[in-house]
């Protein structure tokens, strides 16, 4: 099995290019299933995740075709079916319920599977559906939905943001009969990126980006070609990795507007971002200072960054803080920071991050995905070796990791 082997204690200079979003192509991929037409899609990231969902979607009856960073979708729905051997390996195979139930009226989807960090149930998603006019009903571990009489518009009301549940019933309500109206609605960067797909496929949607988006359904979608956004969770990465090695490095075609209270909390920290047309430099001038961040959906600060930032307040001054409130077991990397020197402690939702003068090398196991490039990150800021194991977790959302910060000049490679 593939380890990464990290040499520490090198400041980071020079250019990393960011790869299209992880979290925008999913769905945007699952927007195949809307039309017989052909949909292309630009800016695609070479990643586990997407080779799974093009699994998945294979098996429905698209044929997809990959060109570079260009990926083509296109047919007819020939299996309404997705099986747990495939869903098993990634949450977002979901997101093929609400489509399969607005082209063909049933759907049988295995309840997913994903990283392990914590509950994330999809009642959400299914509740929407049935306002909707579908029939649900778990069996066996499956979600058997169907809809008789086809999807039908309603005002639906979400108890708390749901990016998954979002995008999910957009793509249901763009093909349903009449009007939806979804509100306390996700407005991450990838909803918009998704309603802007849906809107060039001929969908009628508005306020995509804010909690209340309204959908007029229409009979057909057809085919279109839309450029995904850059990984808003890729970029505040790599910014962490300049801050926490004192280096310099420009995120080429980063947007600054997508990741919300990550710059302004690395500025609290005291990192110094330049912003310039295609992109923007990340420079820690001095020394860093610990902060406090609490997760929250967007324009909150991300989940997908905690670990990240956790590893850099472990080498801060000074004490910090953060406190997760999305997922209930996302603190799994905490142990294996500890291991390499962090001083960090975690209670209940809250973690204290005590700042060490440096971390050390050592053997540490990747838990999930954002855990995995938490590890990287220690393992670039370490005096010594840092041999990190289970490394296709960070496969699953990391392009290319180990090419692009060796590039800056870290000492770094797979073994």
């Amino acid at each position: 099995m593939d380890r990464i082997l990290i040499t520490g204690g090198q400041p980071l200079s020079g250019t990393i290019q960011i790869s299209g979003a992880k979290n925008a192509a999913l769905p945007l991929m699952t927007c195949g299933l809307l039309t017989d037409d052909r949909l292309t899609l630009t800016n695609v990231a070479k990643l586990a995740d997407l080779a799974t969902m093009a699994e998945l979607l294979a098996q429905h009856g698209l044929d997809i075709f990959r060109d570079g960073r260009t990926l083509s979708l296109g047919g007819r729905i020939t299996n309404t079916e997705a099986p747990y051997d495939i869903v098993r390996k990634m949450r977002a195979s979901i997101l093929v319920l609400g489509p399969l139930l607005a082209r063909t009226r049933e759907a049988r989807v295995s309840l997913p599977g994903g990283c392990a960090i914590g509950t994330r149930p999809v009642d959400l998603h299914l509740k929407g559906l049935e306002a909707m006019g579908a029939v649900i009903k778990l069996d066996g571990g499956y979600i058997d939905a169907t809809a008789p009489t086809g999807l039908h518009g309603a005002n639906i009301v979400f108890p708390f943001v749901s990016v998954g549940a979002t995008e999910n019933l957009l793509m249901a309500a763009a093909l349903a009969t009449g009007v939806t109206t979804l509100k306390n609605a996700a407005r991450e960067p990838e909803i918009s990126d998704l309603a802007a797909c849906l809107i060039a496929m001929g969908a009628k949607i508005e306020g995509a980006g804010t909690d209340s988006i309204t959908i007029e359904g229409v009979k057909t979608l057809h085919g279109a070609q839309h450029d995904i956004l850059p990984d808003r969770i890729e970029t505040g990465t790599y910014a962490c990795a300049a801050a926490i090695t004192g280096g310099r490095i420009f995120l080429q075609n980063a947007r600054i507007e997508t990741l919300g209270a990550v710059i302004t909390s690395l500025a609290e920290a005291g990192i110094e971002i330049t912003e310039q047309d295609n992109g923007f430099w990340v420079n820690r001038k001095n020394g860093l200072h610990g902060i406090d961040v609490t997760t929250e959906p967007f324009p909150g600060f991300p989940t997908d960054m905690q670990a990240q930032f956790m590893a850099l307040m472990s080498v801060a001054e000074g004490a910090s803080m953060v406190t997760e409130t999305i997922f209930e077991n996302r603190f799994m990397h905490v142990p294996e920071l500890n291991r390499m020197g962090a001083r960090i402690n975690a209670v209940g939702a809250s973690a204290i991050i005590r700042g060490v003068p440096h971390l050390s090398g050592a053997p540490v196991m990747a838990t999930d995905l954002r855990a995995s490039v938490s590890l990287v990150l220690a393992g670039l800021a370490a005096k010594g070796e840092t041999t990190i194991s289970r490394v296709y977790h960070l496969d699953r959302g990391y392009e290319s990791v180990e090419q692009k910060l060796a590039a800056c000049g870290a000492k770094i490679e797979r073994i």
